[in-house]
């Protein structure tokens, strides 16, 4: 498993989120809108065909495979692929997940607001997308040593349907072993808890810390 290292200045790092996070928002909104539209068909066959030739204007040049996992040097991760925390994936819920320390009772947490294309049953967030941020956190809080650490087993409890509309995720102080860490999370609406989440997350053998960076994860 390979991480990519790009020798990245601050303002370039900041230029790239500057250029690429509007035209993901923008899709992220094209998404809601395609599933909340009720235009006359002559409408949804314009707008299909002009997104296709957005389509094809900007896969004049594309890199080949995955966007792969990329690091500057003073560790901030540019994971922008990712399918939660992707700045680059459209399909990703717009979720940014801030560390703190590994000290604090509460070493990582998340604010989302999650509409239409999450929804599972009516009006709620699907159960799959709940274990998928979930992971996610639960990861990121694992790893909060710069140890890259990956998802071992996770148990989710769904304690009452999650509402569409915004959450948090807290990510609690990890317990270690080795190259095994356990951490904890709960899922919170107004303050109340919907699900809670427990992770083993597995270190592998020779795997090189990354420098680790404690602020906002993308």
């Amino acid at each position: 498993m390979e991480f990519t290292y790009e020798d990245l200045t601050a303002d370039e790092y900041h230029h790239r989120v500057a250029v690429y996070q509007p035209l993901t928002a923008a899709l992220r909104e094209l998404v809601d809108a395609v599933i909340r539209t009720e235009v006359d068909d002559a409408t949804v066959h314009s707008a299909t065909e002009t997104i296709s030739e957005v389509t094809a204007a900007l896969r004049a040049q594309q890199i080949p495979g995955a966007y792969g996992v990329r690091h500057t040097a003073e560790g901030r991760g540019m994971a922008w692929g990712n399918a939660v925390i992707g700045l680059r994936n459209a399909i990703a819920p717009p979720l940014t997940v801030v560390r703190g320390s590994v000290t604090d009772p509460v070493v990582a947490h998340a604010d989302v607001e999650l509409g239409a294309a999450y929804e599972g049953p009516p009006g709620h967030v699907h159960g799959g997308v709940v274990s998928l941020l979930f992971d996610q956190v639960l990861g990121e809080a694992a790893s909060m040593t710069g140890l890259p650490s990956y998802t071992g087993t996770l148990t989710i409890r769904y304690l009452r349907p999650t509402p569409l509309g915004p959450l948090r995720i807290e990510a609690f102080t990890p317990e270690r072993d080795g190259r095994k860490t356990l951490a904890r999370a709960a899922m919170l609406v107004d303050g109340a808890v919907t699900a809670e989440a427990e992770g083993l997350f597995i270190s592998p053998r020779g795997m090189t810390p990354l420098h680790p960076f404690a602020g906002e994860s993308r």
